[in-house]
Order: C-alpha cells, then sequence, then structure tokens
C-alpha cells in the first residue's frame, strides 16, 4: 500500500471517528432532551388525565357535556388508566381528539411502581399492546391514600420521528464530509508529495550510476526541502568518495604498471648478464668482471627501489612517524659542504629525524641529479609563522609548469624515454611527499624554465619551540 493512500485512509479514519463520536454525542444529548420534556409533560398531565378518568370527559373536546373546559395540553394518543392496588382495571381513557382509535402501551405484569408506599412516580418506556405501532412513554404513579395507581402513557412517535431525521441528517452529512474530504485531501497529500515522488525519481537515476544527478527541492523552509538538502550533502559526499576512489584506484593501477617496469628492467639486465655469464664469459676473466659488475649494479639498484617502494607503502598505510624533537638547523648542517646554507642555529621540530634526514637528502640528490656539476645549490632554513620553512633552490634550467604538477607522484621522471642515466625510478620527490605529509606538514615547488626550481617545505615546529 503506498505512502499516499495510508496517510488517506489514516486521515479519513480519524475523522470518521471524530464524526460518530460528535453524531452519537449529539443524539444521545437530543434524546435525552426530549425524554426530559416528554417526562415533564407526563407529570403535568397526570392531573387532566385523573380528572378526566374520574368524570369521564376529555379536556379540550367542545362537543362533550360542559363545553370541554380546559386546555388540550396532552398530546394525542396519550393514554390513562386507573386500577387499584390488586392491578384490577377500574377505568382507562384515550386521547384520541375525534381521530381514528390510537394504540394502546403494553403494560408489563407486575407493573413496575405500581406498589410503592411512598407515593412516587416510576417512568420507563414500553412498545404498543398490539405489537405495531409507536413506543409509549409510561409514568406510573402509586395513591396510597386512595388504594389506587394512576397510569399515564404518552406516544414516542414525535421523539421517534425527530430522533429518526437527526440520524438521516447525520449520515448524510457524515457521507458528505467523509466524500469531500477524500477528494481534498487525496488532491493536497498528492500536490505535498510530488517532491517525494521527484525525489524518488532522482534516487533511481543515482542508483543507476548517474552519481551527478541532485534531488529538489532543497531548501529550508519545508520538512522535504531540508531531506532535500541532506539528500544533496550526501550524495555530494559519495561523489566525492567515489572520485577519489576511482583516482585511487587509477593511480594504484598506474603505480603497479610502473612498478612493474621498473623492476623489469634491472631484472632483465641481470638475466641477460647471466645468459652472458653461461654462454662463455665465465672463461673470459674481462667479461667476467664485466658481468658480475653489471649484475652487481642492478641488484644494488633493484634493492635500492624495493626499499623505496616498501617505505612508500608504509607511509601510505597512515602510520604515525616517531615524535621526537629533532633539530633541523642540525640536519641541515650535516648536508655536505657544497651547498650554500643559511640556518639559524637551532630549530627544533617533532618528528622522526632519518625520515627528516631522507627529506633533505633526496631534495639535494634531485637538485645534482637534474642541473649541471658546476650548478650552485642553496639551502635555506628559517622560522616562519610558527613553521620551520626549509627550502632547497638550484639555478638550473627549472621546470615547465606541465612538468612541476607531476614531479611528486611516484615514478614520474621528466625524461620521456625513461633513460636510467637520468636518475632513479621518480620515486624522490614522492618520498618527500609522503614523509612531509606523515609529519603535518606541505611540500611545494616553484620554477620557471630557466629561472631554476626551489623546493619548499613547511613543517610545524616543536610546543618547545614556539
Amino acid at each position: 500500500m503506498s505512502l499516499r493512500t495510508r496517510l488517506l485512509l489514516a486521515l479519513l479514519g480519524l475523522v470518521a471517528a471524530g464524526l460518530l463520536v460528535a453524531g452519537i454525542a449529539t443524539y444521545s444529548s437530543l434524546r435525552s432532551f426530549l425524554l426530559e420534556r416528554m417526562d415533564q409533560q407526563l407529570r403535568e398531565a397526570r392531573g387532566p388525565v385523573a380528572l378526566a378518568l374520574a368524570s369521564g370527559q376529555i379536556p379540550g373536546l367542545p362537543d362533550q357535556p360542559g363545553g370541554g373546559q380546559g386546555p388540550p395540553s396532552l398530546p394525542p394518543g396519550t393514554y390513562g388508566e386507573l386500577r387499584n392496588t390488586q392491578g384490577n382495571i377500574l377505568n382507562k381513557i384515550s386521547f384520541a381528539y375525534g381521530s381514528e382509535t390510537q394504540p394502546t402501551p403494553r403494560l408489563l405484569s407486575p407493573l413496575p411502581g405500581a406498589s410503592a408506599q411512598n407515593g412516587g412516580a416510576t417512568l420507563f418506556d414500553t412498545g404498543a399492546a398490539s405489537g405495531h405501532g409507536p413506543a409509549f412513554r409510561v409514568l406510573v404513579q402509586s395513591l396510597p391514600q386512595v388504594q389506587r395507581v394512576l397510569i399515564v402513557a404518552v406516544p414516542l412517535s414525535e421523539t421517534t420521528q425527530t430522533l429518526g431525521k437527526l440520524l438521516g441528517i447525520e449520515i448524510l452529512v457524515f457521507a458528505l464530509v467523509l466524500a469531500g474530504l477524500a477528494i481534498a485531501s487525496w488532491l493536497l497529500i498528492k500536490r505535498d508529495l510530488r517532491p517525494l515522488e521527484a525525489m524518488a525519481d532522482t534516487a533511481g537515476e543515482i542508483a543507476a550510476g548517474d552519481l551527478s544527478q541532485r534531488v529538489e527541492p532543497a531548501e529550508p523552509r519545508t520538512e522535504v526541502g531540508r531531506l532535500g538538502l541532506s539528500l544533496n550533502a550526501m550524495l555530494e559526499q559519495i561523489e566525492v568518495a567515489f572520485a577519489e576512489r576511482a583516482a585511487t584506484e587509477e593511480k594504484l593501477r598506474r603505480f603497479l604498471a610502473d612498478a612493474s617496469h621498473e623492476l623489469r628492467t634491472p631484472l632483465t639486465s641481470i638475466r641477460g648478464y647471466a645468459e652472458v655469464f653461461e654462454r662463455g664469459a665465465k672463461d673470459d676473466p674481462e667479461d667476467l668482471a664485466t658481468a658480475m659488475r653489471r649484475i652487481e649494479e642492478e641488484s644494488r639498484r633493484m634493492g635500492v627501489m624495493v626499499d623505496e617502494l616498501l617505505l612508500l607503502a608504509r607511509l601510505g598505510e597512515g602510520r604515525e612517524p616517531e615524535r621526537e624533537p629533532v633539530d633541523l638547523a642540525r640536519v641541515v648542517a650535516d648536508a655536505g659542504r657544497d651547498i650554500s646554507l643559511d640556518a639559524p642555529a637551532e630549530l627544533i621540530v617533532t618528528g622522526d629525524e632519518h625520515q627528516l634526514r631522507q627529506v633533505l637528502a633526496n631534495l639535494l640528490g634531485n637538485a645534482r641529479k637534474h642541473t649541471p656539476p658546476d650548478c650552485p645549490v642553496h639551502v635555506l632554513l628559517l622560522d616562519e609563522g610558527g613553521e620551520a620553512v626549509l627550502e632547497v633552490a638550484d639555478e638550473g634550467p627549472g621546470l615547465t609548469p606541465e612538468i612541476a604538477a607531476k614531479v611528486f607522484e611516484p615514478f614520474y621522471r621528466a625524461d620521456k624515454s625513461r633513460a636510467r642515466q637520468s636518475g632513479g625510478a621518480g620515486l624522490g620527490l614522492a618520498i618527500v611527499a609522503a614523509i612531509v605529509e606523515a609529519h603535518g606538514g606541505s611540500v611545494a615547488l616553484r620554477t620557471q624554465p630557466g629561472d631554476g626550481a626551489t623546493f619548499s617545505v613547511c613543517l610545524p615546529l616543536s610546543s618547545s619551540q614556539v
């Protein structure tokens, strides 16, 4: 069952229950009022009925002896009866006022209230004696002083008709109100649920793979609008997460492809020189020395590459580096004598000293590999705004913006031929970026073709240094 149908049925059920309660209360109130008024009429009719029973004349009829004096205060069909205490009927009268014979009430035996000794009146309802006709409201009045019982009964025809009309009106109003409410509610619910239907359609498109879809409305004025805002915020996070996952998977595929390529080259060289050794180089001392030297060089280069890959993998796992005070000024001072150095006497950061030394070594090694042998290299260390800033600058040929944007990617080298003469496997700057990020810092490159390159590393100072 749809939400729209459930809301409509719930609303109609509540309204129907309210109308039913209101109808029952109205019907009961009116019935009580009419019965009270009839009871009052019965009490007032005791005198005229007793007089009529005693004289045999019906008040209000002009053709009776005596002119029929007295007001016609009794409703048509009023029945009167006089009994003795033994239950024998002494006299009875029906106030038909000239009309055809009226039905008489069915009186129970023993008669309720007939034996009362205090002269009180008893009221009750009963049907017609013939079984067909109106119900009666009966008053039984005990007259112990004269050993008589007076019975006055009034037909409930008008009361029944009035209550019947009320019941018909209530049923009609009940049906009209429910029908009108059902139509109006269906239209209003359909209008108000239209945004949810639009959201459901959008969700279907998103489930089909289109993460760029957004739900409408998305505004804080209504509950549906706030739901749209929340869904859109969630969708943005999901889209970003999927994009990041796709980028990570692409980076991983590229990383594995590059790693396989880089490892395949030294392995191919080792296999080739091993085959040369098997084909006779072992009998020629010069060829043997060359083969062993190249095998050793390729093995060493492959070992360095594997170590760098393992280091990148550990850094990529999010492992926290050692957290110890490190004097970055001393680390820079130990870097070598073939650089121009500008550093304070002491500058303390928190981290892993071995990894920070590797950052500086990789930056200096990168500058030496990609600049002429006589190109100056400048190292600057300073305290800037609560951060330690380490700059390694060279006066080499510099890099284009396209190359500079990728230098921190693993296995990236500006040399498109991937010749080994230009350096290692292209992991040095990627390791620098990973170590600096693990220490809560950042690394950047400023360069232009012909203006050299400046690598800037920013690290938070130790709390004791701040």
